[in-house]
C-alpha cells in the first residue's frame, strides 16, 4: 500500500534528485515525461513505474480531429497504425462510413518510443512507489527521489463519491491464414447480441475492429454494464464466435488486453477531490478525473495536459498542484453534458435497448460525433443530440437526470479467467 500522508519520509535524504518526478509511467505520465523532455531539456526528470513496461497492455486509438498541430506533434514520434480512408460503424437499421482519419498505438510501440526518446536515467522501471509527498518518493527498495514539482499520474480508483457504471472489454490480435478483407477500422459493430456475457443481463455491447495488415486484425468485444464483472472465458469464446461469423476460421492469436472503465454518471467530485489529495503534488491522471464521463476515451486530455505542465514546468510543485486540482474542477463541470448521458443510459434505457442511444448519435453530423469524441460539444450538439423522437422514454429520461447512480465503489468488481 502507497502511503501518501506525514513528514518522516519527506525529511529522508534524496537518493536521487531531480527537478519533476512522475510517478506512474502509463499514457498520461509518459507523455507528460516526452513533453517536458522536448520543451526543456535541460531540466532533470524522473519517470517511475512499478511495472517492467510502461503503458501497461494497452491499445489507444483517437481520431485525426481530436488534436491540434501541437498534439500531433508530440505524438508524432510513436509508431502506430493509421487509416487515411476514415472508419464504419454498423448498427441493426444502417451502416455507415465516416471519412475522419483514425490513428491507434499500442503500449508496446509507447513504451518503445519512450525508451528511445528519453535519456536511460530518467526511468525507473519495476520501482513502486512506497511513499508519495510535495517533497519527492521513496521507492518500495528504500530509495528516495527527492524533486521540487512531483505529479501522480497513477491509475483511476473507484470512490464512494463517484457514481456509474462500467465499461468492460477483451481484445485480441489475430494473425489470419486468409485476408480478413476490412479497408478500414470499424469502431462500433453492434449488430451483435446486446447481452453481457454468462447470463448478466443486457448490455450495450458492440465489437471494435481495427484492421493491421493485411492478414492481421484486433478484435474486441466490449459492453457497457452496470457491473464491473470480467468474464475472460466468456469473452474470449465470443470473439471465436464473431471471428468465425466473419469467415476468419484459421487464425493464431497474437496479444490480447483487458479492462475495466468507468463510465461516470456523477458524484461528490470535491469530495472525491478531498479523498485522493497529496498536499502540494499535481495530479494529472484518469486519477484527477481527466476521462470522458461517458467513452472513458484519454488521448486528447492526456496530450493538452502534457502540453500544458510542459509550458509550465519552472512553477513550484504546490502551485502546479493547485492549477491542476482547479483544471480538474472546470473539466469536471464542462463534462457534466456527458455525465447526464450517461445517465440516461444506464438508468433510463433498458440494457439491452442502449443500442439504440448510440444508433440514433451515429447518425448524425460527422463533425458533430468528432467533437463529441474529444469533450468539445457545442451547445448547438447538445441540443441537436436531444432533438428528435428520442431513443428512451420522456419519463425515463427526466427522471434519469436527477437520479443518482450507483457508487463505483460499492459495485461489485470480479474478474473470471474460466
Amino acid at each position: 500500500m502507497i502511503e501518501t500522508n506525514g513528514d518522516a519520509e519527506a525529511d529522508i535524504a534524496p537518493t536521487v534528485m531531480a527537478d519533476i518526478v512522475i510517478v506512474g509511467g502509463g499514457l498520461a505520465g509518459g507523455l507528460i515525461a516526452l513533453a517536458i523532455d522536448q520543451a526543456r531539456p535541460e531540466l532533470r526528470i524522473a519517470l517511475i513505474e512499478a511495472g517492467k513496461t510502461l503503458g501497461g497492455n494497452h491499445r489507444w486509438s483517437w481520431f485525426e480531429s481530436d488534436l491540434d498541430e501541437a498534439g500531433h506533434a508530440l505524438l508524432e514520434p510513436f509508431r502506430k497504425t493509421e487509416w487515411e480512408n476514415g472508419y464504419d460503424v454498423r448498427f441493426p437499421e444502417f451502416r455507415r462510413k465516416l471519412s475522419t482519419p483514425y490513428h491507434s498505438m499500442t503500449s508496446g510501440d509507447f513504451h518503445g518510443g519512450l525508451a528511445r526518446l528519453l535519456a536511460p536515467d530518467v526511468l525507473h522501471l519495476g520501482s513502486a512507489a512506497h511513499h508519495i509527498d510535495a517533497r519527492g518518493v521513496t521507492l518500495e527498495n528504500g530509495e528516495r527521489i527527492g524533486a521540487r514539482t512531483v505529479i501522480d499520474c497513477r491509475n483511476f480508483e473507484p470512490s464512494e463519491h463517484l457514481e456509474g457504471g462500467w465499461q468492460v472489454f477483451m481484445g485480441r490480435t489475430m494473425k489470419l491464414d486468409q485476408p480478413h478483407g476490412l479497408e478500414r477500422p470499424v469502431i462500433m459493430d453492434a449488430t451483435v447480441d446486446q447481452v453481457a456475457p454468462h447470463g448478466n443481463g443486457g448490455a450495450y455491447r458492440f465489437v471494435y475492429l481495427l484492421p493491421l495488415a493485411a492478414h492481421e486484425v484486433f478484435v474486441e468485444d466490449t459492453y457497457y454494464a452496470d457491473e464491473a464483472q470480467l468474464d475472460r472465458g466468456a469473452l474470449s469464446s465470443r470473439i471465436d464466435q464473431y471471428c468465425t461469423e466473419q469467415g476468419w476460421k484459421q487464425g493464431t492469436p497474437a496479444g490480447h488486453e483487458t479492462g475495466l472503465l468507468p463510465v461516470l454518471t456523477g458524484g461528490n467530485f470535491r469530495a472525491y477531490q478531498n479523498d485522493t489529495r497529496i498536499d502540494g503534488v499535481v495530479t494529472a491522471s484518469a486519477r484527477g478525473g481527466f476521462t470522458h464521463p461517458l467513452t472513458s476515451y484519454t488521448i486528447p486530455i492526456a496530450v493538452e495536459n502534457a502540453l500544458m505542465i510542459a509550458q509550465e514546468a519552472d512553477l513550484p510543485g504546490p502551485q502546479l498542484a493547485a492549477i491542476f486540482e482547479a483544471r480538474a474542477r472546470r473539466h469536471w463541470k464542462s463534462t457534466s453534458y456527458y455525465r447526464m448521458l450517461a445517465r440516461m443510459m444506464f438508468l433510463a434505457a433498458k440494457p439491452n435497448r442502449r443500442v439504440a442511444i448510440f444508433q440514433r448519435f451515429y447518425r448524425l453530423n460527422p463533425q458533430l460525433i468528432e467533437r463529441f469524441y474529444s469533450a468539445r460539444s457545442t451547445f448547438g450538439d447538445k441540443i441537436r443530440v436531444l432533438s428528435g423522437k428520442p431513443p428512451v422514454s420522456i419519463a425515463g429520461a427526466i427522471g434519469a437526470i436527477f437520479q443518482r447512480g450507483k457508487s463505483l465503489k460499492t459495485t461489485k468488481q470480479s474478474e473470471t479467467t474460466a
